[in-house]
């Protein structure tokens, strides 16, 4: 058998594999990038995961080259398990192994073909996702589906945190799947047409997860107090939901500055425990401009307007500085109701 994988989402699924004695002739994951910071390379689980169980590990820096599918087709395995490894395999790569290969994913496909599916289910407000394992094809998270599991979204969840559970759910969805094509492929030949396992996706239901990008996160007040809940978890560990404020608003034009600040921690006002918004009969609805700061009780809370709504914001962290909560940054600022979130550049 042939893993292959880079990112936290396959280590779990690779040591189930490993624990369950399947033999393992290579572990595929992508190159070390560049160190461009003092802080080091970037994480690699399943290089570290494959380092530490001593298995043969390999990182070319195309799979589609004809030297890598020459070191694919000499391991002679029955299939590859491909999950979070960050290349798509064309045909002749995925015909280095007997069965082809399975395939991973993080979401109830046709659903969120992509790269961030998680993070475009919470986006999207979903409130379920869930995990497929297709028999792969050329064609991106296109082949069909072998097996899935469902889940429910929980109100308060990130991405970073539904993707480690993810994650855990998909381990005995993959062992179906590998169980499944043993049973159905174990009497397929080298060299013969490849039959397909599973059941084909409704191209009706095809929805795209592209990578995120940073300028997506930055928030637009005027969507929903629910559009920004989910915008801020969505966003969570990576890129991390942003605005801007206008700081100092009391001092000479000279000490004004317009911070950049990322969201950290927060949520729609609705959805927040009782003893957390406390009284907040002192908003009044009806003037609340988007983006605007309002009194909110208790003190160590931060009320936001919305385009429908509010948001409460808990922690946030200033360009440069460390994560803290929202209350102590206004103090610090001395920021008062009517003060704009949302400074336009």
């Amino acid at each position: 058998m042939i893993l292959m994988g880079t990112g936290p989402f396959a280590v779990p699924s690779f040591e189930a594999i490993r624990a369950a004695g399947h033999e393992i002739a290579l572990v595929v994951t992508r190159p070390m990038p560049p160190i461009k910071s003092r802080g080091g390379p970037p994480p690699s689980p399943v290089r570290d995961w494959a380092n530490e169980h001593d298995l043969p590990l390999w990182d070319p820096a195309s799979i589609n080259d004809d030297a890598a599918i020459e070191q694919l087709v000499e391991t002679q395995s029955d299939l590859m398990v491909v999950c979070d490894y960050g290349q798509i395999l064309k045909p002749d790569a995925l015909a280095a192994a007997r069965w082809g290969g399975i395939n991973l994913h993080g979401s109830l496909l046709p659903a969120y073909r992509g790269a961030a599916p998680v993070q475009r289910a919470l986006l999207s407000g979903d409130s379920e996702t869930g995990v497929s394992v297709i028999h792969m094809t050329p064609r991106l998270d296109g082949g069909p589906i072998v097996t899935s599991a469902t889940t429910a979204i929980l109100p308060t969840e990130t991405s970073g945190e539904l993707e480690e559970r993810l994650s855990a759910i998909g381990v005995d969805a993959t062992m179906q799947a590998i169980e499944i094509l043993q049973a159905k492929l174990a009497d397929h030949s080298w060299g013969d047409a490849l039959p397909l396992v599973g059941e084909p996706q409704d191209k009706s239901l095809i929805s795209k997860a592209p990578r995120l990008s940073k300028a997506e996160a930055e928030i637009d007040w005027t969507k929903s107090a629910r559009e920004i809940d989910c915008l801020v978890r969505g966003m969570q560990p990576w890129p991390v939901a942003f605005t801007f404020v206008k700081t100092n608003p009391d001092k000479p034009a000279i000490r004004v500055a317009i911070k950049r600040v990322r969201i950290e921690s927060a949520t729609e006002l609705a959805e927040a425990d009782s003893d957390q918004t406390a009284d907040n009969s002192d908003i009044d609805n009806s003037d609340m401009i988007a983006g605007q700061l309002l009194h909110c009780e208790p003190k160590n809370k931060v009320a936001v307007a919305t385009g429908d709504g509010v948001i409460v914001i808990e922690r946030l962290q200033p360009a440069g500085k460390k994560e803290m909560d929202a209350a102590e940054f206004i103090r610090g600022h001395r920021l008062t109701p009517g003060t704009q979130f949302g400074v336009p550049k």
